[in-house]
């Protein structure tokens, strides 16, 4: 239905908004490992924003999931970043729990990768690592591209780790890449799903 003012057509069956992100999640890749060094997505200006899925991830040895960014499709993992990470935590034993920060995990202009817990997943049958990790942006040829990123994991120490890291690639070339990968070992098994923000 259109809205008309004195002859003149304001809104006609929703023109005006019809490229206003609406917040759905539209599946765009779906990556299972298998003894994997690590898993790969592309990216493009069709999404304002992706969402990583990471859905229970296991490592081959004790260690820790991180991300990196590519801007050259994928030739290089090496994107300058500036970060920070949290964690509350507790143990099966309830022998303690905790919030904490330090700066282990931090980057400050730093083009390794960026952990996304603050202690290793276990390597145990039953322990892995479930994400939810979000970029915005990545195709501004403008901005710095901030993403951010909440993860539970199951260390070795048999405790629930809730961890939350955020920060921003200090780049104004645009991101076609991403990758996720242990900090030693490969990923044993696990899903991965990317999605775009429509």
């Amino acid at each position: 239905m259109a809205v008309v003012s004195g002859g003149t057509t304001l809104i006609d069956n929703g023109a005006l908004d019809a490229a206003v992100p609406t917040g759905s999640l539209i599946l765009l890749s779906t990556q299972t490992a298998s003894a994997s060094a690590s898993l790969e997505f592309s990216m493009d200006s069709t999404y304002d924003s992706y969402v990583f899925k990471i859905i229970n991830v296991h490592p081959s040895t004790n260690a820790k999931l991180g991300v990196n960014f590519s801007t050259d499709n994928g030739s290089n993992y090496n994107v300058t970043k500036t970060t920070t990470l949290f964690i509350a935590q507790h143990d099966e034993a309830d022998t303690y729990a905790e919030i904490a920060y330090n700066t282990n995990d931090d980057l400050a202009q730093s083009t390794a990768d960026q952990p996304l817990t603050a202690g290793s997943t276990g390597s145990g049958n039953d322990e892995c690592i479930c994400s939810v990790f979000q970029i915005f942006n990545p195709s501004s040829s403008v901005f710095v591209k901030h993403f951010i990123g909440t993860s539970n994991n199951l260390p070795s120490y048999s405790a629930s780790n809730n961890q939350f890291v955020a920060g921003y690639g200090n780049t104004v070339s645009p991101i076609t890449n991403i990758r996720f990968k242990f900090s030693s070992g490969n990923i044993d098994d696990g899903i991965i799903k990317m999605y775009g923000v429509k």
